[in-house]
């Protein structure tokens, strides 16, 4: 895996990580400079690329970076609930800013990161990991007797985190976060259909 020289002078390349995030998800990879980038960060073109070989290294770095926050806020949401039911609404439930949709994921949309192995990394591990992470709480809800054995606990997880993205895109479409309610109570009926008779939290 590609690493960006980030120990180099950390408030300069912390500045440029940041703004590339914040330019990446309102104009996407393609439509942003490294002159934007430069701007907003306060950074002359030689502090870059005294921190980041090119465009593509300081948008992965921001990638990464995305990627780590992301992670922190699924386990976050799933912490603070208890059930597997309660565990998986709190993971569909809105964010703040839905509308604008999800900042890694719709890095995908754009035709140079879809054709970049090196950009596609940072995005296939993450959403791997929130797979797997899925899946684990599902697993857990069938050692618990929340959901019934012959659950497919790997389809299902790839089934919620479809959703979620999916809600991404129909709250942009409508300018509402409505399609995310609607998803999380599609999601909660099927889990209700995978519990056994009696199971707590159903």
């Amino acid at each position: 895996m590609a690493r960006s020289n980030t120990g180099k002078g950390g408030d300069t390349g912390e500045r440029l990580i940041d703004s590339m995030r914040e330019l990446l998800w309102e104009r996407g990879y393609t439509a942003t400079s490294p002159a934007a980038v430069q701007q907003r960060a306060g950074a002359g073109q030689g502090s870059m690329y005294h921190h980041f070989r090119n465009k593509a290294g300081l948008a992965l770095a921001a990638e990464r970076r995305m990627g780590e926050d992301l992670r922190e806020e699924v386990e976050q949401r799933f912490a603070a609930a208890a059930t597997t039911h309660q565990r998986i609404e709190a993971y569909l439930a809105p964010d703040a800013h839905v509308t604008r949709g999800c900042r890694l994921g719709r890095l995908i949309q754009d035709e140079e990161v879809a054709g970049s192995e090196e950009l596609r990394e940072p995005i296939v591990e993450t959403y791997a990991w929130i797979q797997e992470r899925i899946r684990q709480v599902l697993d857990e809800g069938v050692a618990r007797g929340e959901l019934r054995a012959d659950v497919d606990t790997e389809s299902l997880a790839v089934s919620i985190l479809a959703i979620r993205q999916g809600a991404y895109a129909l709250a942009r479409l409508a300018r509402s976060e409505e399609p995310f309610r609607q998803a999380g109570r599609g999601i909660a009926q099927l889990l209700a259909l995978a519990a056994p008779e009696g199971a707590p939290g159903s």
